[in-house]
């Protein structure tokens, strides 16, 4: 496992575990993070990530990628 903050650009993944603080956790479920989910890098900019989750893209920020294992 790895946290998405590495993952490669264009590769799709599944999203393994999701960590951080409960509150972290559900902001990340609410966006369309959730473990057995797939993810998508589409670009990195400056630390920050834009993925493509559950057909929307999301900015999240690199504190966050880390907190996302796939």
């Amino acid at each position: 496992m790895i946290p998405l903050a590495f993952a490669n650009v264009g590769e799709e993944n599944v999203i393994k575990r999701i960590g951080g603080k409960p509150e972290t956790k559900k902001h990340l479920e609410n966006l369309g993070f959730v473990a057995g989910g797939t993810v998508s890098v589409i670009a990195q900019m400056g630390g920050n990530v834009i993925v493509n989750v559950k057909e929307a893209r999301v900015a999240i920020s690199k504190e966050m990628a880390q907190k996302i294992m796939i």
